[in-house]
């Protein structure tokens, strides 16, 4: 008798998954992680989510691939107006990074899709490589690196390449956002005059960095050592041509590890074979990568890396803990740090998809910053 009084017990409706993918340029041709400091626990360790991958065709991720996420966390495949689900279900684009010219930035916000980027965690590591490709060419690094591969011969070389001080030269900068700062940082204890061209930049931030702010032809001719640190967009495209690089010095660097299109390569090759200025270091081409037989791979006066001068395990764990967070955010209901385009979270599926996953999946606990 006691227990027919007993209320009836609620039958428990499992939870839908949170599905989050992965660009399947985060794994080894054999399925393994590619970057082992990518911690994906904060995922795997939550019930409520369930980890995929999508593959791309021909480099763009196809509308089908991401028809049954809710999040996607991109390495370098693309994405494009025709890889929108027709589900609209997918809600986030985590970039690994903060270069997004690979993403339809608009076309995900005309859906409501929200494309964020992770400048926290490149900043460092890019200004950082910046450095050294500045040191390496001014310290003649490749060259010496070869001499002492010779053995004796080498180190007796009379002809051993002289470097170049970097103290009392003047540093300019193409772009002054994050990585453009952080680079002034690190690099003001070297003695070196830094100048910059950012139309968005004000010049009391400008000030308090040490820079100061010119147009950008000045940048251009007064640079001893001038670096490329702009996104690329349609006016930044092909900003570094043959003009402007007749306006540096013979003795000058040019350093690009923003956006190989945002030089014409030509171009600088053309510069650098006629002496016109003194080498280049560059982590970025146009194409990339670039062909076989470029003659960037034949000079000795330029430094060169694929695309990857900034790849440490500080970048990855970084990148890849603010990638998971800004996910974890969309989850719980909550606008991840990090959004491209404002559009898109004033878009009414965006607020849909939030509403409902506050119902969901609860507002979570807040991480903060990682």
């Amino acid at each position: 008798m006691q227990d027919r009084l007993r209320p009836a017990r609620r039958r428990r409706t499992a939870l839908p998954k949170f599905r989050v993918a992965l660009s399947a340029d985060f794994l080894k041709p054999d399925g393994s992680p590619a970057f082992s400091d990518f911690d994906l626990e904060p995922l795997r360790s939550d019930e409520r989510v369930e980890l995929g991958e999508v593959r791309a065709l021909d480099d763009v991720i196809p509308a089908s691939e991401l028809e049954h996420f809710d999040a996607l966390i991109l390495l370098a495949h693309q994405l494009r107006r025709s890889s929108l689900p027709q589900s609209r279900r997918l809600g986030v684009v985590a970039r690994f990074g903060v270069g997004y010219d690979s993403v339809d930035v608009e076309a995900l916000a005309d859906a409501g899709v929200a494309t964020v980027i992770t400048p926290g965690g490149v900043q460092r590591p890019v200004a950082v490589g910046i450095l050294a490709l500045i040191l390496a060419l001014m310290h003649r690094l490749p060259a010496k690196d070869k001499l002492a591969r010779q053995g004796a011969a080498g180190f007796l070389d009379p002809s051993a390449p002289i470097g170049i001080g970097i103290a009392g030269k003047t540093l300019g900068t193409i772009g002054l956002g994050n990585i453009g700062s952080e680079m002034v940082r690190i690099m003001s204890p070297l003695g070196l005059t830094f100048i910059a061209h950012d139309p968005n930049v004000d010049a009391a931030r400008a000030l308090d960095l040490g820079v100061k702010l010119v147009d950008l032809e000045t940048v251009f001719r007064v640079s001893d050592i001038l670096t490329i640190n702009c996104p690329l967009t349609g006016s930044t495209r092909g900003l570094v041509n043959a003009a402007r690089l007749a306006m540096m010095k013979p003795t000058a660097f040019l350093i690009n590890t923003a956006r190989g299109a945002i030089m014409d390569q030509d171009a600088l090759i053309e510069a650098l074979l006629a002496r016109r200025i003194a080498g280049a270091g560059l982590d970025v081409f146009d194409p990339e990568p670039p062909r076989a037989d470029d003659p960037l791979l034949t000079l000795d006066t330029v430094v060169l890396a694929p695309h990857s001068i900034a790849m440490t395990d500080e970048l990855i764990s970084r990148c890849g803990a603010l990638a998971i967070q800004a996910v974890l955010d969309v989850m719980h209901g909550r606008e991840p740090q990090g959004i491209v385009s404002r559009r898109a979270v004033e878009h009414p599926d965006w607020r849909r998809r939030l509403a409902a996953n506050r119902v969901k999946y609860g507002s979570g606990v807040q991480n903060g910053p990682v």
